[in-house]
């Protein structure tokens, strides 16, 4: 065992900048062959935190070149994939902890975004040292790649145009990053790092520039992070990263160990949905170097222990409900058990605050949940219930409870619905709408398109339980029957008229609207444009009403408060501006 722990790096940065594909690049440096985590990434989006231990020898082979005849002192690089969309705040501030230096991978050609800026300010707060990766230089326009290529050598080899147009695009992003107070500088012009931020131009995609970054990595962290790699020794501490159910092993959990040590036999404290769970390792695995977590399939080898920093699996019994993103402690003692379970018990807690009226949210992890939550929070939209699990029939119930029918929804992230609770969405008369994704962003969409489509439906519905105000002309030669009823012919010149409505003539009332008639064709109502038969009851043509009059549809005083809510065309609001004059002129409160 060394007497230094690993360095844990978090890659970090903005949707698609390229955070992935640098890690299977960095990958594709061991004896695995290249690998591609990318292809099989929900959306391109890394949903997980994953790790790839990268051992020293291949690091210092690597960058020799660079090192000028140094070695790295520690036994490797341990890369956690922390997820750099906005939508994963929460899982990359659990990232961001472990972390003790970090990476944040920026696309050259698009500049800061804003998940880059979060990233930044997540990384300010944490104190967390890091450099700045400038991805796909590859797409500035006559940029020569070469794989495997130091930095140093390809800008030297550009040609002087390229090289300008990259340097157009560095300076802009010295501006933005000056805007969130970082003073950014290339790698290899820097004189005091703790004063400035390096940035490495690099193609992950290409692997140009991999060489130069986990040089300037490596120098950092010799640098500055030796007295915080010291903690290998005591008790264990962990990240659980994911529950797996793997054959001939039962229920296991992917760990970043990042404090201490872990044996086979060990007890531990682990954080449940009810609070905290004890129980003992009973396996213990490693991923064989160079292998990424997720992807070692049989690649595991039997330990009896390891130390931090390393991604590792274990098995145990009584792993169920435990809490993906959540805390693992080896304990040693009674007083380390009792402690162990009060902070378990209190990390079991969400803390997600409810509102008396909201939306339902599910997720399969705690740090998925929260992310749910925050980005909710960023629109303004209540939460009445949290929690982790599957969407379940009890789910679609408490849903169909909402007041507002635009929350009658339930918002799953990276978890199912069981069948029955399908079955209940498909036949629930109250409109609950389920949406899942795996990824945040896609839930955060179809939840807008479907409360727009939601409104229109409700508005639609209150439209034909509301009468409208309208605007009409009696057209000339068209008096088919002069009274009891008198029947004419109108055209609608503004808003809706509906059978029983009241007629105005100059805000005297005369008449009601008895029925509708477009040729043979017997109508509710005719909105704007339309030209309409019409009976009306208590008025005789040549008396209360004549040819070419234009008369006002009135509306009931309930209805006029009604409309005040609602969304109305601009005739309609003119027509009911008109009819709220003429009856205030009698009461003053009339439709408030």
């Amino acid at each position: 065992m060394s007497e230094r722990r690993q360095p844990i790096v978090a890659v970090l940065g903005h949707v698609d900048h390229g955070k992935t594909s640098l890690l299977d690049h960095v990958r594709s440096l061991g004896e695995q062959g290249r690998s591609s985590v990318m292809d099989r990434e929900a959306g391109g989006i890394t949903q997980h935190i994953g790790a790839t231990e990268v051992p020293s020898e291949i690091l210092n082979d690597l960058c020799a070149p660079l090192l000028g005849g140094k070695k790295f002192d520690s036994p490797g690089l341990l890369f956690i994939d922390t997820p750099g969309h906005h939508s994963f705040s929460s899982l990359r501030a659990r990232g961001g902890s472990l972390a003790d230096i970090a990476i944040l991978i920026v696309d050259v050609m698009e500049g800061c975004r804003p998940q880059t800026r979060e990233s930044l300010r997540i990384l300010k707060q944490s104190k967390t040292p890091f450099v700045v990766a400038g991805n796909k230089v590859d797409r500035i326009h006559g940029w020569q790649c070469q794989e495997g290529r130091s930095m140093a050598i390809s800008m030297r080899d550009q040609t002087k145009e390229v090289q300008g147009l990259f340097d157009q695009k560095y300076w802009e992003l010295v501006g933005q990053f000056a805007e969130e107070g970082f003073n950014l500088e290339r790698y290899e012009r820097i004189k005091d790092f703790t004063k400035e931020i390096a940035m490495v131009p690099v193609s992950a995609r290409e692997g140009e520039g991999i060489q130069d970054l986990l040089a300037v990595v490596i120098g950092l962290a010799e640098r500055y992070l030796s007295d915080q790699l010291t903690d290998v020794d005591g008790s264990g501490e962990a990240t659980v990263l994911e529950m797996k159910e793997e054959r001939g092993l039962g229920k296991t959990l992917d760990l970043i160990l990042h404090r201490g040590s872990i044996r086979k036999g060990d007890e531990i404290v682990l954080v449940g949905d009810r609070g905290g769970v004890s129980t003992h390792v009973k396996g213990l695995f490693s991923p064989r170097g160079m292998s990424e977590m997720r992807d070692a399939g049989d690649r595991w080898d039997n330990a009896e222990a390891a130390y931090a920093a390393a991604g590792i699996k274990i098995s145990a019994p009584s792993l169920e409900g435990v809490l993906v993103g959540t805390t693992l402690r080896v304990v040693s003692s009674d007083e380390e058990r009792d402690a162990a379970m009060a902070a378990a018990d209190e990390e079991s807690n969400l803390s997600i605050e409810l509102d008396e009226e909201g939306v339902c949210i599910k997720s399969d992890t705690v740090g998925g949940l929260e992310a749910l939550a925050k980005e909710l929070r960023e629109i303004d939209v209540p939460i009445r219930e949290a929690s982790i699990g599957k969407v379940s029939r009890r789910d679609v119930r408490s849903a169909e409870a909402s007041t507002d029918p635009l929350n009658r929804l339930i918002m799953a992230f990276s978890t199912e619905i069981l069948e029955e609770a399908e079955e209940e969405v498909a036949a629930s008369e109250a409109g609950v709408k389920h949406i899942g994704s795996d990824i945040i962003y896609r839930i955060l969409e179809e939840r807008e398109e479907w409360v727009e489509a939601r409104k229109s439906e409700l508005e639609e519905e209150r439209r034909e339980l509301v009468v409208y105000p309208g605007r009409i002309m009696l057209l000339p030669d068209h008096t088919f029957r002069i009274s009891k009823p008198a029947v004419v012919g109108v055209r609608v010149l503004g808003g809706r008229i509906h059978i029983g409505q009241g007629l105005l003539k100059d805000g005297v009332k005369v008449g009601r609207i008895k029925s509708i008639r477009s040729g043979q064709e017997s109508l509710k109502e005719a909105k704007q444009g339309a030209e309409v038969a019409i009976s009306v009851d208590g008025v005789t043509v040549g008396r209360q009403i004549d040819e070419g009059d234009v008369l006002l549809v009135d509306i009931p005083e309930s209805h006029a408060r009604k409309l005040r809510k609602m969304e109305m065309t601009t005739m309609e609001k003119e027509v009911y501006e008109e009819l709220l004059d003429i009856h205030r002129k009698d009461d003053h409160f009339w439709g408030r």
